[in-house]
């Protein structure tokens, strides 16, 4: 089964936002509302993608003491998020709290491990002496452990994860590029039709999509590509 594409919804306003969502149609179920959209307009956005029966993650990386997170997590859910993450660096007890929130309201809940904007160089820059491969496989491992069904992950790590967290584990891959577009400050990329065939279950793009000429026409050969 192929990958499914989430347009991550990375605009200035909500009516942009939404307006690219009405072009593309049908072709897509899935949208990202991240902290620049969701910081100015906030649960009206999600609430506008439900409305026209959409799914939704919201990806705002809640990374605080467990009982905060937890309930973070619920209100997620409770404003019409299908998904939802949490940074795997809180810990066991922090993630075992947000896996706790999300079994009660039913929310996908994925843990976010290594950005994909960073590499060795910027992972030693705050004291950790690991590879990006090493250290995605550590916070995935400690994720699962404590009830997380999933993590984001770079496309690199996909394989790697696959073996040591199970097929049933999700993978949502940010940092796709389709063959021939610019890396923009993803470090750590793939094309779409790869990443889909080594076992991602999620591919986030945005930039290749939002900056097209044409954005939906762009959605739809990224969706061609996958199929």
């Amino acid at each position: 089964m192929s990958a499914q594409l989430i347009v991550a919804l990375d605009v200035d306003t909500a009516a942009e936002g939404l307006e690219l969502v009405d072009r593309i149609g049908d072709a897509c179920q899935w949208y990202k509302v991240g902290k620049q959209l969701f910081t100015r307009f906030g649960p009206e956005v999600v609430r506008q993608l439900k409305n026209r029966g959409k799914k939704v993650f919201l990806d705002l990386k809640y990374h605080d003491i467990p009982n905060t997170v937890r309930e973070a997590v619920r209100a997620a859910a409770d404003i019409g998020a299908d998904m939802t993450n949490v940074h795997a660096g809180g810990g066991a007890a922090m993630l075992a709290a947000a896996a706790e929130g999300a079994r009660e309201s039913h929310v996908l809940l994925i843990a976010v491990t290594v950005l994909t904007s960073m590499d060795e160089t910027e992972l030693a820059s705050i004291g950790l002496a690991a590879t990006p491969r090493e250290q995605v496989l550590r916070l995935a491992r400690l994720a699962q452990r404590n009830g997380v069904p999933g993590v984001v992950c770079s496309a690199l790590e996909i394989e790697p994860l696959r073996q040591a967290c199970g097929p049933d584990f999700a993978l949502v891959v940010p940092g796709i590029r389709p063959a021939g577009s610019a890396t923009d400050d993803q470090k750590r990329i793939m094309t779409p039709a790869e990443a889909s065939r080594l076992g991602a279950n999620y591919l986030v793009v945005g930039r290749p999509i939002l900056r097209a000429p044409d954005p939906a026409q762009a959605a739809r050969d990224l969706l061609a590509e996958l199929a």
